[in-house]
């Protein structure tokens, strides 16, 4: 049983937003350095109780655990046990809080399928609680700071307001990027001054990020969940558009997302991590998972991979550690069977991929077109792959997904019951050719490159899609469920 999740009100894509962002950008520039960080502290618990008041409490008990932590450790830099129980402690306690909110309730109920499966008695207990918005994300920002002060390559923050404003800095609290102390919370101590490049370029991320997620996702999506909803309705060329229109409403989602973050941080003049790089053109699921949620996958590489030894093991101590980052990476993504599968699929795509790797089958193929054809194809069977997997993933339990394959196989060239809109080819064509554009740089730097008049009707073709082509419904991010 998933935990409760209730949209927050506040979302990037609303109304309150719109006069949120502009009323704290200004104020920051208004206000000597030395007020900044309390202005923006009041301003980001304002974001994040707009949801549920209270769990703002939650966040101050994981603040409060790690920054005391991060003392300790560095009070005990040279008292290798004490260091190390402070270490344990707080990723103990941290995580802690995060199996209660998100996992406590999944537990349970496999629990009592499995007593009911041997014929034991074991009474059910389901906390009636809701998910926290982006637990997960900040839970993981603020054990990269503790990991980061244990391994001496961050100093310990002393300064109580500065750490609690690296967890809570809004652009990118409910859903990343996962930032790392050494970029964020130096930032947050430099005095930054009005630039008009940062506002411009801040002001196109925002513009892009809202056509990404208000033309492109919520478009695809409405679709999306009519498949998923109901998949024997529907035709096998239905059920297929659905699981492609899905692959890019969840890029367009979080990538819409992401680009929104690091335009709202780039108006204050501070720099956040890049989440995507044009994932959907990758040639292997190695190459996929660089480009793809970059601040996730680097957390886990840091933080789990190279601590399990990496790849400087035998090769089935390396197959083992792919497996596990890859399982707890599902995991991650929430309290359901369908994220685990999902996660170690791809671990064990990743070890398939390396063995495959000295299979030499192209070697004799030469010259430029030859090389692009064999770019192409491989561009093509790391996105079917990850389509299919992203089918996983959207499931909502394997029933649901049973039946979706099931609907695939067997309904064949029913009436064709999905009328897709115009709208919804012409933002996934769009998005395609704009990522194909942007796959050497990113939106903001590209779209500076281009003459004033371009520029101008970048910007006015994107607003007047915003306006006239969004859905009326406020939909919130997929990821905020995480």
């Amino acid at each position: 049983m998933p935990p409760k999740f209730n949209p927050i009100k506040m979302l990037f894509n609303s109304i309150e937003f719109l006069i949120f962002f502009p009323i704290v950008t200004l104020l920051f520039y208004l206000m000597p350095h030395k007020w900044r960080w309390l202005m923006l502290l009041a301003a980001s618990c304002f974001f994040y109780m707009w949801f549920i008041p209270k769990y703002i409490l939650i966040l101050l008990i994981t603040i409060l655990i790690d920054y005391s932590a991060g003392i300790l450790i560095e009070k005990w830099k040279d008292d290798i046990p004490r260091k190390k129980s402070c270490l344990v402690i707080s990723i103990v306690s941290t995580c802690l809080v995060l199996f209660i909110f998100k996992y406590l309730n999944f537990c349970s109920a496999n629990l009592v399928a499995l007593a009911q499966h041997f014929g034991w008695s074991h009474p059910q207990k389901i906390l009636d609680i809701a998910l926290p918005i982006g637990l997960s994300f900040h839970t993981f920002q603020s054990l990269s700071y503790v990991i980061e002060v244990y391994r001496g390559n961050q100093k310990a923050e002393r300064h109580f307001g500065y750490y609690a404003l690296y967890v809570m800095f809004y652009p990118q609290l409910v859903t990343g990027p996962i930032e790392r102390p050494q970029n964020l919370l130096r930032q947050l101590h430099e005095q930054k001054e009005l630039q008009y490049d940062n506002i411009a370029n801040g002001l196109r991320l925002i513009l892009f990020g809202l056509f990404l997620k208000m033309v492109v996702a919520d478009n695809l999506g409405a679709y999306v969940d009519k498949i998923y909803e109901n998949p024997f309705a529907y035709s096998s060329g239905d059920i297929l558009l659905g699981m492609l229109f899905y692959s890019f409403q969840i890029y367009g989602d979080f990538f819409g997302y992401s680009t929104i973050a690091l335009g709202c941080a780039l108006t204050m003049g501070f720099t956040l991590m890049d989440n995507f790089k044009t994932p959907y053109l990758s040639g292997s699921i190695q190459e996929f998972w660089r480009r793809w949620h970059i601040s996730l996958s680097t957390w886990f590489r840091d933080y789990l991979y190279i601590p399990l030894g990496g790849n400087r093991v035998t090769i089935p101590r390396w197959a083992l550690n792919t497996l596990i980052v890859f399982t707890v990476c599902g995991i991650w993504h929430g309290a359901n069977w369908t994220f685990m599968i999902w996660g170690f699929t791809y671990g064990v795509l990743l070890i398939l991929e390396r063995g495959l790797r000295n299979i030499h089958l192209f070697d004799k193929i030469e010259g430029k077109t030859g090389r692009t054809i064999i770019n192409i194809c491989n561009v093509a069977k790391t996105f079917v792959i990850v389509t299919l997997l992203w089918s996983v993933f959207r499931a909502t339990s394997f029933g649901n997904l049973h039946d979706l394959f099931t609907a695939l196989f067997h309904n064949g060239a029913m009436n064709n019951q999905l009328q897709v809109a115009p709208i919804a080819w012409i933002a996934l064509t769009l998005f395609i050719i704009t990522d194909i554009l942007i796959r050497k740089s990113r939106f903001d730097v590209w779209c500076g490159q281009q003459k004033t008049l371009v520029r101008w009707c970048i910007y006015t073709f994107l607003l007047f899609a915003i306006i006239a082509l969004s859905s009326v419904e406020q939909i919130p991010f997929i990821y905020f469920q995480f």
